[in-house]
C-alpha cells in the first residue's frame, strides 16, 4: 500500500469521538500533517514538544495536597476563591473580602486547581499527539494519568466540587467553584482521541464513565451545581459546557440536547444585548477578558450543538441577539480599531482571540474572520490551536 493509501486507511479506521471540537477539521488536519503540510508543521512541532514534556509530568492527584478539606477526606477537591483577600481591618483577617480580578497568592497553598489544569494540558497533548502519530507511548502515559485521577482507589478524586473556591470566614466551598471543572470537556475530548490505542479498553472507559455519571448526578442535584446552572454570567455558560460534554460522554443525549436548546434563550438572549454587549461581563474589572471568556464558553457549546443537531451559531432573537453579534461587538477592540473604554486591568492573551476568530471563520460568512485572525502574531499562528480549529490551515 502507498503512503497515501496507508494514511487514508488509518484515518478511515479511526474511533475518534470528540464533542467540543470539529471532528472533520481534526481529521483533515491530521491528514495534512501526515502528508507534510508546511503550514501545520510548526503547530505539529509545538504539539509534539508539549507531548514529550508531558511524558515526564505527573501523575496528578487531589490526594497530593498537604491540607485537608472540611470533610477531612483528601480525595475531595478543594481550592481558594482567587479574588478574596484577608480583611486588613480585622486582626484575624476574617472574613475575607473581595478584590475582583486581583488574584490572592494564597491560592498556591491549594494545589488541586493547578493539578487539574496540569492534568488537562498533559492528557490533551498526549492524546492529540497519539491521535496523529499512533505512538503508543503517548497513549500509555495519558491512560496512566487518567487512571490515577479518576479510577485508582488510593488517588482518585471524589466526584464532587463541594469544597471548590472556599472563602475563609465565609464558606468552605461554593457553587462558583465549579468554573474550575470546565476543563472536563477537554479531558472528555482527549479520551475520544485515544480510543484506537491498544492500551485503551472497555474496563477503563467503563470506570471513567461511572465516575462522570456520579459527578453529573452531583452536578444536577447539589446546591452548588444548581447555583451554577442558574448563574446569569459566564459561570452559567461554562456550567452548560461541562454538563453537556459529560452527558454526551455517558450517553445522556436527551439531557445534553435540552441544555443546548435552552441556551438559545437562557444564555444568548439573556447575556447578549442587541448591540452585542454582554452586560454581566462588562461590570467586571477584566471586562474584555470576561466578555471573551463567556463567548469562548458559548462557542464551545455551539460546537456541541453541531453534534446534537442544534444550531446556536445562527440563532438570532427577534431583536437581533446572537453569537455573531457578540463577536462583532468585540472585534474592533480585538484588532485595535477602537479603544476599549470599560475597565480591563490585565492584558488579554492574543491566542484566545485568535482561537475565537478561527472558530468564527467556520460558521459566519459576512466578515472574513480568518483574515482578521491573520493579523495576530506569527507566534500565535504556530500554536496547537491550528490543528484543532483551523479549517483553512494552508491558506
Amino acid at each position: 500500500m502507498s503512503v497515501k493509501g496507508q494514511v487514508k486507511s488509518e484515518i478511515g479506521n479511526t474511533k475518534l469521538k470528540v464533542y467540543s471540537i470539529d471532528q472533520k477539521i481534526l481529521l483533515a488536519n491530521k491528514e495534512k500533517i501526515l502528508f507534510g503540510d508546511k503550514y501545520l508543521s510548526r503547530s505539529y512541532k509545538s504539539l509534539y514538544s508539549a507531548a514529550e514534556k508531558a511524558l515526564k509530568q505527573g501523575p496528578f492527584s487531589v490526594t497530593q495536597k498537604q491540607a485537608d478539606p472540611p470533610s477531612g477526606d483528601k480525595h475531595d477537591y478543594m481550592s481558594l476563591a482567587p479574588y478574596w483577600w484577608p480583611d486588613k481591618t480585622k486582626s484575624d483577617g476574617l472574613p475575607y473580602v473581595r478584590r475582583d480580578g486581583v488574584v490572592n497568592p494564597e491560592v498556591k497553598n491549594y494545589p488541586d486547581k493547578e493539578a487539574i489544569v496540569a492534568l488537562t494540558k498533559s492528557v490533551y497533548a498526549l492524546s492529540l499527539t497519539y491521535f496523529i502519530t499512533s505512538e503508543e507511548r503517548f497513549a500509555k502515559h495519558a491512560v496512566t494519568l487518567l487512571q490515577v485521577w479518576f479510577v485508582d482507589g488510593s488517588t482518585r478524586m471524589n466526584p464532587n466540587f463541594k469544597y471548590a473556591q472556599a472563602i475563609p470566614g465565609k464558606t468552605g466551598g461554593r457553587g462558583t467553584g465549579l468554573i474550575e471543572a470546565r476543563h472536563f470537556s477537554e479531558i472528555i475530548d482527549a479520551i475520544g482521541m485515544i480510543k484506537n490505542s491498544a492500551l485503551w479498553n472497555q474496563e477503563i472507559e467503563g470506570k471513567i464513565k461511572e465516575w462522570f455519571s456520579q459527578y453529573l448526578t452531583w452536578l444536577i442535584e447539589s446546591k452548588e451545581g444548581q447555583h451554577e446552572a442558574a448563574a446569569k454570567n459566564n459561570h452559567g455558560s461554562w456550567f452548560d459546557v461541562q454538563a453537556t460534554a459529560i452527558a454526551l460522554f455517558v450517553g445522556n443525549i436527551d439531557f445534553a440536547k435540552n441544555i443546548v436548546e435552552t441556551a438559545k434563550t437562557k444564555r444568548i438572549e439573556y447575556q447578549i444585548d442587541p448591540e452585542g454587549k454582554q452586560a454581566e461581563e462588562l461590570v467586571r474589572t477584566k471586562s474584555l477578558g470576561y466578555s471573551t471568556f463567556n463567548l469562548e464558553a458559548l462557542f464551545t457549546l455551539a460546537t456541541m450543538g453541531d453534534y446534537l443537531g442544534v444550531d446556536l451559531w445562527n440563532y438570532e432573537s427577534i431583536d437581533g441577539r446572537s453569537l455573531k453579534k457578540a463577536l462583532d461587538f468585540l472585534l474592533p477592540y480585538y484588532v485595535k480599531e477602537k479603544v476599549w473604554t470599560y475597565e480591563q486591568i490585565a492584558e488579554l492573551d492574543d491566542q484566545r482571540i485568535y482561537t475565537l476568530l478561527l472558530k468564527a471563520s467556520q460558521h459566519f460568512s459576512s466578515k472574513n474572520y480568518l483574515e482578521y485572525a491573520k493579523k495576530f502574531s506569527d507566534e500565535s499562528r504556530s500554536k496547537v490551536t491550528n490543528i484543532i480549529y483551523n479549517g483553512f490551515a494552508n491558506d
